[in-house]
């Protein structure tokens, strides 16, 4: 009877035990990005502070020699910035996100187009690859194109803000140049249609 007892005692423990684990502590994902098991919620807690944070690249004007005329656009992928030629041998530094491996490009082209909270149409290839992509999401915050887009000759790609600061100075898009809504909506009232864009890799 005391043996009995002892082993209820013993599973009544247990049962309280258990009852006191959060169900969030006991459910965590496997992030791949990280290689380790995580909580979701802290996981959301980190996102929405670096979202506060932005870009940890901050925009400067810095010195700049080059034969290109006021105005143009200089994107390096290789050093994940982007330089907007100004007067007097200087230029406006922006930090960006770039194409992943296997869609960086480089050339020349022109801003054929300007945008203002943009809505979005993912491209034919992007569908196929992403198949739960919806056939058009409209302009918002929560649009990957963010606050404004400069659309970039008769190109797939764009220079574009994001909704996902942390990830500027990163290789992360399908080939188009982000930068922060803030740094995109300067950018945006300092060029013009016709603008140049260099791009290097």
């Amino acid at each position: 009877m005391t043996k009995l007892r002892i082993l209820i005692a013993v599973l009544l423990s247990a049962i309280v035990s258990f009852s006191m684990i959060s169900p969030a502590s006991a459910l965590k994902f496997y992030n791949a990005e990280t290689n380790r098991w995580e909580d979701p919620a802290e996981v959301a807690v980190a996102k929405v502070a670096k979202g506060k944070r932005g870009s940890a690249i901050p925009r400067e004007t810095v010195d700049y020699d080059t034969n290109l005329k006021v105005g143009t656009i200089v994107v390096e992928t290789g050093e994940r910035r982007l330089y907007l030629v100004l007067p007097d041998g200087k230029a406006l530094r922006y930090g960006i996100g770039v194409g992943r491996d296997g869609f960086r490009w480089s050339g020349q082209h022109t801003i054929t187009r300007m945008a203002e909270w943009p809505g979005w149409t993912p491209p034919a290839e992007m569908r196929k690859r992403v198949p739960d992509l919806p056939a058009y999401m409209p302009g918002g915050p929560e649009n990957p194109l963010g606050a404004r887009a400069l659309y970039i000759g008769s190109t797939l790609y764009r220079i574009h803000g994001t909704s996902e600061p942390w990830t500027i100075g990163q290789a992360v898009s399908s080939g188009c140049i982000r930068l922060t809504n803030e740094d995109v909506a300067d950018l945006y009232e300092r060029v013009r249609v016709g603008a140049l864009v260099v791009v290097h890799q």
